[in-house]
C-alpha cells in the first residue's frame, strides 16, 4: 500500500511540474504579444505591465528548477522520467529568457513610444505573432509529444529569420535617407532581433522535445 502511494505521489510531482511549465509558457506567450501591442499602439502604461511581468517569469524558473532538482534527489528517475526532468531544467531556461527578451522589446517601446512614429508597424506585428506561434507549438508538442509538431517548429524558423533580415534591410534604408531616423530605427533593429531570438529558444524547445520523444539529438546538425 505504502508503495501505491509513492508511486501516485511521484506522478503528482511530475505532474505538477509539467502544469508548471505550461503555466510559465502561457505567461510567455502573453508577453510576446503586450510587448509588441505596447509599440504597436504606443501603450507605455501596457509596456511597463509586460517588463514587470518578467518577474514572475524568474519566480516560475526558480520554482520549476526547484521541484525538478528535488524529484531528482529523492527519486532518483531513470528511463523516460529522467529525460522529461533534465530536459523540463533546460526548456525552463529558455522560457526565462523569452520573458527577457520580451522584457526588452517592452524597454525599447516604451522609449520609442516618446518620440515621432517612423514608419508603421506591419512587419513586426507578423514577426511577433510568427514567434508567439512557434513558442505555443513547441509547449504543444511537448504536452502531446508530438514529433512531427516539434519539427514543424523547427523548420518555421527560417521565415521569422528571413523576415528579421528583410527588417533590417529596410530599417537601413531609412537611415541612410534620413540620418534624424538612426536612434529610432536603431530601437526597432533591436526590436526584430529580440523577436528572431524568441523563435530561436522555441526552437531550442522543439528540438530538445523530439530528443525526449525520439531520443534524437538534432541540435547542430550540421556538424554530424
Amino acid at each position: 500500500m505504502e508503495r501505491n502511494h509513492s508511486i501516485k505521489k511521484y506522478d503528482t510531482e511530475l505532474q505538477e511540474i509539467r502544469s508548471l511549465l505550461l503555466e510559465m509558457g502561457g505567461k510567455v506567450e502573453l508577453m510576446i504579444s503586450t510587448a509588441i501591442q505596447s509599440l504597436v499602439e504606443r501603450d507605455s502604461a501596457l509596456a511597463e505591465h509586460t517588463i514587470l511581468a518578467d518577474l514572475e517569469i524568474n519566480r516560475l524558473e526558480m520554482l520549476i528548477d526547484e521541484k525538478c532538482l528535488e524529484v531528482l534527489a529523492r527519486r532518483q528517475p531513470a528511463a523516460s522520467d529522467l529525460r522529461f526532468l533534465t530536459l523540463a531544467l533546460k526548456i525552463v531556461t529558455d522560457l526565462e529568457r523569452i520573458g527577457d527578451q520580451c522584457a526588452s522589446t517592452a524597454r525599447r517601446a516604451k522609449e520609442l513610444n516618446d518620440e515621432p512614429l517612423l514608419k508603421p508597424y506591419i512587419d513586426l506585428p507578423r514577426l511577433a505573432e510568427f514567434a508567439r506561434a512557434m513558442v505555443q507549438e513547441s509547449l504543444d508538442a511537448f504536452v502531446k509529444e508530438d514529433a512531427e509538431l516539434a519539427a514543424k517548429v523547427c523548420g518555421n524558423d527560417q521565415f521569422v529569420d528571413d523576415l528579421n533580415i528583410q527588417l533590417q534591410r529596410d530599417l537601413l534604408t531609412y537611415m541612410m535617407e534620413d540620418p534624424t531616423s538612426i536612434q529610432r530605427a536603431v530601437k526597432l533593429i533591436y526590436i526584430s532581433k529580440y523577436l528572431e531570438r524568441i523563435s530561436d529558444h522555441a526552437r531550442n524547445i522543439a528540438e530538445m522535445v523530439i530528443f525526449m520523444i525520439k531520443g534524437e539529438d538534432i541540435r547542430h546538425s550540421a556538424l554530424k
